[in-house]
């Protein structure tokens, strides 16, 4: 019995003893899913890796303490409210959607488990937020253009870059809320520049068909709408605008780094990283409905002056000495 005591007050005392190895308490592994519209991106592509990555640099690991479970509609909006109640029924601590379809799709699948959104496009009016200060309910995030979009500050800057542009193309994706608003934005700011706008829809992702359409009215210039199918596509969009000589703005510096002419935006990456801050407040337990929809306040104009000189395209000095980057 004594030999027994001793063993029993050796164990104790080797348990209690520092570095001494024990049962770890389980980490909690969280559960965030992501809607989009558009299909899967390409693994490397910056809108598939800056919200897991900026995830990342906050402590959410994925494949340790974060789940993502990612749904993509394949440019098919019909597919999005199924794919939200997917994403409910796996409980998700909250959802990150993309673009108003998704968003609105996400907060009729569940009034309580958190959506966190970004797109460009004005929640108020589409009824997804009581107001940009105090959401209210189950859904806040980040916008990418403080009041609207940016479309009429995109087009009078590509009408500064080609000033004899009379006629402009605006190429455009399937309708929806957000679209709508832009295109309306769009042609409010034509109207004031006295400038004519073209409005050609992309069906079923068929860009040659588009761009022939486009062609076939002789435009001077492209204004690329903006839309998660649309940087996803750019490779494409960036070679039939040279393939027809058009000088083009686009939404993002991504598309403008691959090619495109120019662009007037925020950051994607810093939008993501944004995104990923909400999504970790919302883990510590914040409540999205008293979390302020956040917009942003920093704008940079890019120009690729190589895309420039290959459409033969003189950019006027005015205009490259208001970029923030000039890519040579």
């Amino acid at each position: 019995m004594k030999r027994r005591a001793c063993a029993n007050a050796l164990a104790m005392t080797l348990l209690a003893a520092p570095g001494f190895p024990r049962a770890q308490t389980a980490q909690r592994v969280y559960r965030v899913g992501i809607l989009r519209p558009s299909a899967a991106p390409p693994p490397s592509d910056l809108t598939a890796t800056g919200i897991p990555n900026a995830l990342r640099d906050l402590g959410y690991v994925e494949g340790g303490n974060l789940v993502l479970e990612r749904r993509y509609a394949d440019g098919n909006p019909e597919r999005l409210p199924v794919l939200a109640r997917e994403l409910v029924q796996a409980k998700m601590d909250a959802i990150v959607a993309v673009g108003a379809p998704a968003i609105r799709a996400a907060k009729d699948a569940s009034a309580t488990v958190p959506i966190i959104m970004y797109g460009n496009f004005d929640p108020v009016a589409l009824g997804l937020v009581q107001s940009l200060a105090r959401p209210g309910g189950n859904v806040t995030g980040v916008l990418i253009a403080p009041d609207g979009t940016l479309a009429g500050k995109r087009l009078e800057l590509l009408k500064s870059a080609v000033p004899k542009a009379i006629r402009i193309a605006y190429l455009g994706a399937p309708a929806d809320a957000s679209t709508r608003f832009q295109l309306q934005e769009t042609r409010k700011a034509a109207a004031v520049l006295g400038v004519e706008l073209l409005d050609v829809e992309v069906k079923d992702g068929d860009y040659p068909r588009a761009f022939a359409a486009i062609a076939a009215q002789r435009p001077d210039a492209l204004f690329v709408g903006a839309h998660t199918f649309f940087v996803r596509d750019r490779a494409q969009i960036i070679q039939l605008a040279a393939k027809h000589r058009l000088p083009a703005i686009y939404e993002w510096r991504e598309q403008v780094a691959d090619g495109g002419l120019m662009t007037y935006s925020t950051s994607l990456a810093a939008i993501q990283q944004r995104v990923a801050a909400y999504v970790e407040r919302i883990l510590k337990g914040a409540n999205p409905g008293d979390m302020a929809v956040e917009r942003p306040t920093k704008f940079e104009l890019v120009i690729n002056l190589n895309t420039a000189r290959a459409l033969g395209l003189a950019i006027p000095q005015s205009l490259l000495l208001r970029a923030d980057e000039v890519i040579q």
